[in-house]
């Protein structure tokens, strides 16, 4: 309900905040003249960089030992891009999305959920879930001198959304739960973002005609999941409300997206939905997340994805390339969004062009030793792309130590390896030591040479990625421990990419595809072999060359998916690829 009373809130800095600026046009106008730099400019970019983001990940206030980061926004304020995230005790800027600087703060909620942040000219305005909110505000962030703007918000909601429309108003969304809807009220800026009004009814839950809401693994639960972190997004006239389902425990996590003419609806569901998806891979899901725009006016979507192994709430970060295409439809390319992926210097076209290196996974279930193993967490689970299990050595002493055999020289050009904080039991306000460790090659298993050196290593990162200063022929790669931050050394993903010997594998150019009669929410795909594939990306679409949902699946020629929608038309597409690349199938047609 809309309050009416006026706050006075003292402060020795006061927010500029002029309601009559156009805040987006000028960003707009601003953009565009940074894109005609870029494009000047634009040189191809020898950087990379992989997902799950490589950042100081804390660990959770409840002592049991695992770490956490989800629910981002991404805002580029003043050139420079600041990141927000549950539980992370701080966030982080960069001038490039690629290397972060962690800025803890002591001022702002930083052990809440859900962040949300709104920039009016130099000023950005911050929010997060709780019980009675309090909005804060910042001219410089980079300095941690929030202060309280609004003192007691009227509203108490979980998954806050904060919204600047080009008129210089300002909306506010939220909702969590697996009853009640995503909701949205504007706000008044002439009384400290108090409400106007009454909140509306925007996002109805629909699992009868949405299979992607379902909640479970690979959707398998019929009842409702949690629809939730609500962002919005406005282009040419258009608003773009998203939000997540069905839940953040799930590989299915994901964002969908209904669109409208005015910010408080009525809203049309889009078909694309989930246009945010990763259900496969080695790090799955891409739900409660938001969508930007970088210095070069490309859209991006940062998204939560999950481990919750220790925790429901175990989970990382993962930055995706985003897009409108000529219909105005919003999608997300997830696709190999795990492996290296080039720096963005300019502006792209992400419809059409791609960030993928094309470095391909050379160490998928190779021969590995181990200088040690604790009971259920042998050497092979380093190496078979689950980051929900992994290897861990009996103890975090120096000179613990991992080998991996590729089975023939390949050329290695980068390395991520996953620390899996076996044993760690560190909570949210204890010192955490970085890991430090070296790492060598050999072409014979003889003859080695440094390839990281890490042991002098004063950077706090779980998922430490390395692109190589040049492509190395190597077959043999060992790791050892110097330190760890507490507990055991352990890895759960000892990840190897570059280009391996031999062809291509053969296209897929067969699928079978049945939709089912009484519930077109689902449907089976199976396909045959394709001969020396190490696996598979099913692409698939509402449109025919729009197919840019994907599954990556290793080991296998079927795949169920229950996260359709009810009466819409899909079309496919199935990937082979290996260690020389990937072969692109034959699009096919399913109704």
């Amino acid at each position: 309900m809309a309050r009416t009373i006026k706050m006075k809130v003292k402060s020795s800095v006061k927010p500029t905040v002029k309601p009559k600026v156009k805040h987006s046009l000028l960003a707009c106008i601003l953009c565009c003249a940074v894109v005609a730099y870029g494009q000047r400019n634009k040189q191809p970019s020898n950087k990379t960089w992989t997902n799950p983001l490589n950042l100081n990940y804390r660990f959770s206030d409840n002592g049991l030992g695992y770490r956490e980061a989800a629910d981002p926004v991404i805002q580029l304020f003043k050139g420079v891009y600041y990141l927000y995230a549950s539980k992370s005790g701080g966030y982080w800027y960069s001038d490039n999305l690629i290397n972060w600087t962690y800025r803890p703060s002591t001022l702002l909620p930083v052990k809440d959920y859900a962040p949300a942040v709104m920039a009016i000219q130099d000023t950005v305005f911050f929010i997060a879930s709780g019980g009675t909110h309090r909005i804060y505000y910042s001219l410089h962030p980079k300095q941690d001198n929030w202060q309280v703007y609004q003192k007691s918000f009227p509203l108490s909601v979980t998954d806050p959304d904060l919204f600047l429309d080009d008129d210089g108003k300002v909306y506010f969304y939220y909702g969590c739960s697996d009853v009640d809807p995503i909701m949205g009220v504007q706000l008044d800026r002439n009384r400290r973002l108090d409400t106007i009004g009454h909140p509306q009814v925007l996002i109805p839950h629909n699992i009868r005609d949405h299979g992607w809401e379902r909640p479970g693994e690979n959707h398998i639960d019929e009842k409702a999941g949690w629809n939730e972190g609500a962002w919005m997004t406005k282009r040419n006239g258009k608003y773009y409300l998203q939000y997540a389902a069905p839940g953040t425990q799930f590989n299915v996590y994901g964002d969908g997206v209904y669109i409208s003419d005015r910010p408080l609806g009525p809203f049309t569901y889009m078909d694309n939905s989930p246009f945010s998806y990763k259900p496969g891979g080695f790090i799955t899901g891409a739900g409660h997340s938001a969508t930007f725009q970088d210095r070069f006016c490309n859209y991006w979507h940062i998204a939560t994805m999950r481990i919750s192994v220790r925790h429901m709430f175990e989970r990382r970060l993962g930055l995706f390339p985003a897009f409108f295409d000529a219909n105005g439809n919003l999608y997300c390319n997830t696709s190999f969004g795990d492996y290296p992926q080039n720096a963005v210097t300019g502006k792209m076209d992400f419809e059409k062009e791609s960030i993928f290196t094309g470095w391909m996974l050379l160490s998928y279930k190779k021969k590995v030793q181990a200088s040690s193993s604790l009971a259920g967490h042998q050497p092979e689970l380093a190496v078979n792309e689950d980051v929900r299990n992994w290897w861990s050595a009996a103890s975090g002493k120096k000179g613990e130590w991992f080998l991996m055999d590729l089975g023939h020289i390949a050329a290695v050009h980068a390395v991520q390896i996953n620390f899996a904080d076996q044993d760690a039991k560190l909570s949210d306000t204890d010192k955490v030591l970085p890991y430090k460790y070296i790492m060598e090659g050999s072409k014979d298993g003889k003859h080695w040479e440094m390839l990281i050196d890490k042991s002098k290593n004063n950077a706090d990162q779980v998922h430490d990625y390395t692109q190589l200063t040049a492509a190395k022929s190597l077959r043999y790669l060992k790791i050892t421990c110097v330190s760890v931050p507490a507990g055991k050394f352990s890895i759960s993903g000892f990840r190897v990419f570059g280009k391996g010997p031999g062809p291509m594998p053969s296209a897929v150019t067969k699928v079978e595809i049945k939709r089912e009669k009484s519930d077109s929410r689902t449907a089976r795909l199976s396909w045959p072999t394709s001969a020396s594939a190490t696996g598979y990306v099913v692409h698939y679409g509402v449109a025919p060359g729009k197919l840019y949902n994907s599954v990556m699946l290793y080991d296998q020629q079927s795949l169920k998916l229950n996260g359709l929608n009810n009466g819409v038309p899909y079309y496919f597409r199935i990937d082979a690829f290996n260690e020389a690349g990937v072969q692109k199938g034959k699009e096919k047609q399913s109704f």
